[in-house]
Parts: C-alpha cells; structure tokens; sequence
C-alpha cells in the first residue's frame, strides 16, 4: 500500500501515516508516532503535509487528533485537481513544432515500462505489437485499456499466449528458438510513431522511440508482409510445406549454403 499511496503523491512516511489513521481513526500525533516508529517531530510534520494535501483532518483537542480523510474521497479530489491542472498544462504548453524526426533511448526497466504505457495510451486509432510471448505481460494491461477505449490493437505474437486481446496472430515457435537470446519487440501506433527494443537474460531492457518516417514505414511494410503470409500459408500449408519445407527449410538451405550468404 506505502507504493500505491507514492505513486499518488505522498511521500513514504505521509503514506505511512496515512495507514496508520486508516486503521486506527482518531489518534494523536503522539500516537502515530509509535506506531510508524519516527520521531514525532517529522511525524508531526508529515501530519501537517497530509492535512494541506487533503489527506487526513484534524480534530481540535489537547492533544490534536487525527482521521485519515477515506481513500474514496482522496482519490476523487486528487483525480479532479490532476484533471484541471493538465488541462490548464495542455492549453498553456502546446507542443512546439517538431521540424526533423527524433530519436530517443530508453534504457532499464523503469524507462522501458513508463516508455511503453505512455505510447500505448497516447494512440488513437491503431497498435500493431509484435512481441514473444514470454514478454506480453509488459504490456497486456495498457493493451486492454486502449482496446477498451476503442483503438484497434493488433498482437502478433512468437509463441502461444493466452489473452483476452481480440485480434492476435501466432507465430509458431520453431524448436531451434531459443528464448535466452535478446528477444525483439516493436509497436507502431497510428503510423506516426514507433518503439523497437529487446528483452533477454543477459542484454540490459532497452528501445529506441522515434517517429522516423523510414522506420515507421519499415515496421508498416514488415506487418503488411506478416498479413500476408498469415493468410497463405492458412490457404496453401500444404502445398508450402510439399515445396520449400516445413517453415521453408529448403529455401533457407538454399541461400545458406548454395549462395553462401550466412546472415
């Protein structure tokens, strides 16, 4: 709970507090004191932040004590103060022009998570995600979100998942895949921008977001491409497979050791 209540503003002893006259109403500083064991001098003080945050009242007394405000209303008001601040924000820092394309890099787990809920969230009309299925929990719960508020969310997948999304191609893993090497993702939202990164045991979280039309365009092109393939292989397995081998081994062998190209 100490994270959740960070996340929403307060600082780690205010959160802790706040506990505290959550589950016990109506105690004094004094007592608050003992139990979050810290001197009552930044108790106190904390008590008089959660009070100008709107986070706990106080009752009058000798000594003063405290009701943490219920968690209903606190989230109500902050949600209503983060509402008009933001709108004030958007109305007064409109986005400057862009004039040439940009690229950024993320590193870490952190960087990497805040980079991928911001771009999903930020989407409008479609996402095309292609990622193993190892990492769909990266991203799953902001996919639904933005499924639910009506942006086309496309999955394809290396490997088998399970998932409530709605539209979701498979890749059949081969045996020869292993997942302990770097494992790449991309997402493309609205044509307009794109994340390319990788996950692995032994490569630290990294992407690179950018809104580079070459780039954008190549991960439009390699989803086209994964569109079509989908569909005749679905139409003519068999065939494919009598011809150029399961998961066109021929084809494979032909460049790898006829031509000599070892890419």
């Amino acid at each position: 709970m100490v994270e959740l209540l960070k996340k929403i503003g307060l600082s780690d002893l205010e959160a802790r507090c706040y506990l505290a006259l959550h589950e016990e109403p109506g105690i004094s500083g004094y007592e608050v004191a003992k139990r979050v064991s810290v001197s009552r001098t930044n108790v106190y003080s904390a008590l008089r932040s959660l009070t100008d945050k709107g986070a706990c009242r106080c009752i009058e007394g000798d000594p003063a004590r405290y009701d943490a405000v219920p968690i209903e209303q606190l989230t109500k008001h902050l949600q209503t103060e983060f509402e008009q601040v933001t709108k004030v924000l958007v109305n007064q820092l409109k986005s400057p022009t862009i004039i040439a394309p940009s690229f950024y890099n993320w590193q870490g787990d952190k960087q990497l998570s805040t980079t991928i809920r911001r771009i999903i969230a930020n989407a409008k009309d479609f996402i095309v995600l292609d990622i193993w299925s190892e990492d769909l929990h990266w991203v799953e719960e902001d996919l639904l979100d933005a499924e639910s508020r009506g942006v086309n969310v496309i999955l394809i997948t290396i490997g088998e998942c399970q998932t409530s999304l709605k539209n979701i191609f498979v890749h059949i893993r081969s045996e020869d895949w292993s997942i302990s090497n770097l494992r790449n993702f991309s997402i493309l939202c609205d044509s307009k921008k794109a994340l390319i990164g990788g996950f692995g045991n032994s490569t630290k979280l990294t992407a690179l977001e950018t809104d580079h039309p070459s780039v954008v365009g190549m991960l439009k092109t390699a989803f086209y491409h994964d569109l079509i393939m989908q569909h005749i292989e679905k139409d003519f397995h068999s065939e494919l497979v009598e011809r150029y081998g399961e998961k066109y081994k021929k084809i494979l062998e032909f460049y790898a050791f006829e031509k000599g190209w070892n890419i």
